[in-house]
């Protein structure tokens, strides 16, 4: 007995009669084509041919894959975004270090110079008279208050014993190191996001117009809650240093294969969850800050282990490939979760594109005379890095690494620091032509010229958003450009008409890129 195949193609007549029994007719569908699958009884004299034919069939069938081209055009177009997306990303992420590199650069080198015109116009006032109903304008009275923070900052740190500390974190177990370091990068990021409203709450404090009412608890609590987040905040990025320099110490070097399987995890935590391009947005802010930092900290774990060693060359080639290591392992994860994010979520490889637009817009305005914040702040707010704490760990690390004495060293203190504000002006100048070419690529131009958005006009929008009933849709000149739709879940359903299943709806306005910083809750994630 063998079984036949009836598919509506020809078959060769048995030469015996066939008796057909069905025995159980499968309906199956296979790119839009019907076959009905059907059992019957056949002579065993046709066994050979069936099985002949079959066999043939299963070496000679072929592909018709242009039957569905879109489908297959789409999953090569995909492939095209991940090799793409290394290009891309690291594009993004070179001009947001340089970008991170500059307002960190500002802190040691122009802002001690702005200090010192702000302290001279202070101290020349009475002999000038009062030109006007300030004492200093408000960016000098930041400025002061920066460097008032940064100097009482550092003599907190100095009692703080590096060695001490050193030896503590060394005796803890592998197992209890690694759990710290999650926590502390846990606690890094939630001193970024509170620590910037600080700053900010003082800043506006210190300068807000007298004619106004005042409705805050004063300028020198706020400074003391400033300097008490500033000195916390570098502590614990001294934690970090620490932790990172026990692990490139140990012998087997357990501690920094773990610390660095660490980053793997993140993959898990952020492939398989869906993502808007404000979403992406916040996650590659993230990821450029959290570079720069990770840069930061093996410089000053390379500082540490040069001073033990008495600046013996040699010993750096020892720390090379462990440093090489770390970034390469930041790099790849990196590389991979921005792949496989934009693969599941259908994002193009193009959006890095806009979010460098975002950042070079950032920086033209800023350099505009009406700018209402200062750079340093902007790519504080916009990335979640703040210097002031990695500044101040890094003076106090050099300053105990490197001794100075005699006339000769200060000559070369002198040299560097000139070197380094030439490093921060041309990196400036750099940075402003690249940004004005990008913003001019995205034709943003006209956008500079708008007035900066002030809280109240967007709490009279939100207001009449939320009492508005008429099912239609609010639209802005900022939805013309780098926005995203929003999904199912920004829907707001018109109750009042009872339409709900005609899809009379209206939507929350998008949100511009330029109007997301780096603790911006959107897609109800913050990354």
């Amino acid at each position: 007995m063998s079984w036949r195949l009836i598919q509506g193609v020809p078959w060769p007549s048995p030469i015996e009669p066939l008796d057909l029994a069905p025995v159980s007719p499968l309906h199956l569908e296979k790119g839009g084509i019907k076959s009905d699958l059907m059992l019957c009884h056949c002579p065993s004299s046709t066994l050979d041919l069936s099985l002949v034919r079959f066999i043939t069939a299963e070496l000679t069938r072929g592909y018709f894959l242009e039957h569905n081209e879109a489908k297959y055009t789409e999953r090569r177009e995909r492939v095209y975004t991940c090799l793409r997306i290394p290009k891309e990303l690291e594009k993004l992420m070179t001009f947001g270090f340089f970008l991170c590199l500059d307002a960190f650069l500002y802190v040691f080198t122009l802002l001690p110079l702005r200090v010192i015109l702000a302290l001279l116009r202070l101290i020349t006032l009475p002999c000038c008279g009062l030109s006007g109903s300030r004492l200093l304008q408000p960016a000098q009275v930041c400025d002061v208050l920066k460097g008032f923070i940064m100097v009482l900052c550092y003599s907190m740190m100095s009692y703080v014993d590096y060695s001490m500390m050193y030896h503590l974190i060394r005796g803890q177990s592998v197992i209890k190191l690694y759990i710290i370091y999650n926590m502390l990068e846990v606690a890094d990021r939630l001193f970024s996001s509170f620590g910037q409203d600080i700053l900010d709450a003082l800043y506006w404090t210190a300068t807000e117009p007298k004619e106004k009412k005042r409705a805050h608890i004063g300028v020198i609590p706020h400074f003391l809650m400033a300097v008490l987040y500033v000195f916390l905040h570098a502590i614990l990025i001294m934690v970090q240093a620490t932790t990172l320099n026990v692990a490139f110490n140990s012998h087997n070097k357990s501690l920094l294969t773990i610390m660095m399987s660490n980053n793997f995890v993140e993959i898990k935590g952020s492939v398989f969850k869906k993502f808007e391009k404000n979403n992406l947005f916040q996650m590659s802010n993230s990821d450029i800050k959290e570079r720069f930092t990770n840069y930061i900290l093996l410089l000053i774990v390379c500082l540490r282990n040069m001073e033990q060693f008495s600046w013996n060359p040699d010993h750096l080639w020892v720390l090379f490939p462990d440093v090489v290591m770390v970034i390469a392992s930041e790099v790849a994860v990196d590389v991979v979760k921005h792949a496989f994010i934009t693969k599941f979520n259908d994002i193009s490889a193009d959006v890095y594109g806009e979010y460098r637009a975002s950042l070079a817009f950032d920086l033209v305005s800023s350099r505009q005379k009406n700018a209402y914040t200062d750079y340093s702040d902007s790519v504080s707010r916009r990335m979640g890095f703040i210097p002031l704490p990695l500044a101040l760990l890094l003076i106090r690390v050099v300053t105990s690494s490197v001794k100075i004495q005699g006339s000769l060293s200060f000559m070369c203190v002198l040299l560097f620091y000139l070197g380094m504000i030439t490093l921060k002006v041309l990196n400036s100048i750099v940075l402003l032509g690249t940004s004005c070419v990008f913003v001019k690529e995205a034709n943003m131009e006209e956008k500079l010229f708008d007035p900066p958005p002030s809280a109240v006009s967007s709490r009279q929008s939100k207001k009449k958003l939320m009492e508005s009933s008429a099912p239609t849709l609010p639209k802005s000149d900022s939805d013309t450009f780098l926005t995203t739709p929003d999904g199912d879940d920004d829907k707001i359903i018109n109750a009042n008409t009872g339409l709900e299943g005609d899809g009379l709806e209206h939507r929350t306005p998008k949100k511009d890129l330029l109007e997301i910083d780096r603790f911006t809750i959107c897609g109800n994630r913050i990354d």
